[in-house]
């Protein structure tokens, strides 16, 4: 079982933070896989063709892609804790992988072969300079399947931070923590588990820990760098909103198509212009939508800062009881 370790300085400086390369990375291993994550079909489809043509004659990107989607161990030159908080510039994270030697880069992909469920060689690992190359590939990825979508994603990334922040000031990290990952747990008062499979344990940093959230992944993975920064990239729930905006019929004839859906997507609470990027609708319509839905009692507002956060109420839940969320997680 692998612990992360903090003391009282560390928990107490642990923080949210975004990261456009984790969120690329994602995307990248998501779209290297055959079959995709459930509710993504349609949107794995529409990238489909111009990833694969990313890939056509560069064997070590398609090497590359094919190894981190059979591996346990994603190499550490491609998984470093974001230095910006939640304005971190994907830029300057390809920087730092791009500053990576070609022995580091050999390095970590040698333990990726080792912990894959497939056969791999690295025999497409040829020429030199595999960190720059990767960091190319990677903004390739970016602008070609990431970018277009990056506000409805941020938007998605940020209301699930504003839920476990929520989560966190009421009732400390152990509740925030709760379900980011398959695996993750609190473990008494000073440590969180990262994974049930043998391994050291670590020692976070003063700085505290990172808690990074993903939209287009199911999976989990630990960013270290020396000494002793560390960052948890999870995946949000949501996953599915990405590729559709679902209502129900019975639900949307009853309050409208568009409070359905605003509905539905308050099974995690959020504020107005978060839900209006997350849905693909005006900000003005959202705010309209949402006072109906206050005047109804099915949603009420709490004001937090200078946002307002919305959540459903008991009857918000019971009328919504039995209908898909646009926010269910991935299987």
């Amino acid at each position: 079982m692998v612990l992360l370790r903090l003391n009282s300085t560390a928990l107490a400086r642990s923080r949210f933070a975004l990261s456009p390369l984790a969120e690329t990375l994602g995307t990248m291993i998501t779209l290297g896989k055959r079959t995709p994550l459930p509710g993504l079909s349609d949107w794995h489809a529409s990238h489909q063709e111009t990833f694969t043509r990313v890939l056509d004659g560069d064997p070590f990107a398609r090497g590359l892609v094919r190894l981190l989607g059979s591996t346990k161990w994603l190499p550490g030159y491609l998984t470093l804790p974001p230095d910006g908080g939640m304005r971190t510039t994907l830029d300057g994270e390809l920087a730092k992988v791009s500053a990576a030697s070609d022995d580091t880069v050999r390095a970590g992909l040698e333990k990726s072969v080792e912990r894959s469920w497939q056969e791999h060689d690295l025999s497409w690992l040829r020429g030199g300079g595999w960190a720059a190359r990767t960091a190319a590939l990677l903004d390739a990825v970016w602008h070609g399947h990431v970018v277009a979508e990056w506000p409805r994603r941020r938007a998605l990334l940020e209301r699930d931070v504003t839920y476990r922040a929520g989560l966190l000031a009421a009732y400390g990290w152990p509740r925030a923590l709760r379900r980011m990952s398959r695996r993750s747990a609190w473990v008494g008062a000073d440590a969180i588990r990262f994974s049930d499979r043998p391994g050291p344990d670590r020692i976070v940093g003063e700085d505290g820990m990172l808690f990074v959230p993903v939209s287009v992944s199911s999976g989990s993975w630990l960013c270290e760098e020396p000494p002793a920064r560390h960052a948890l990239v999870y995946p949000v729930r949501g996953v599915a909103a990405m590729g559709r905006r679902p209502t129900r019929d019975a639900l949307g004839r009853l309050v409208g198509g568009n409070r359905a859906t605003i509905l539905l997507a308050l099974e995690r609470p959020g504020t107005s212009s978060e839900l209006a990027a997350q849905l693909g609708l005006s900000l003005g319509t959202v705010g309209g939508h949402l006072a109906v839905l206050r005047e109804a009692g099915l949603i009420v507002g709490a004001r937090i800062g200078r946002r307002v956060v919305y959540r459903r109420t008991a009857a918000g839940d019971a009328l919504t009881a039995g209908h898909e969320s646009v926010c269910e997680p991935p299987a």
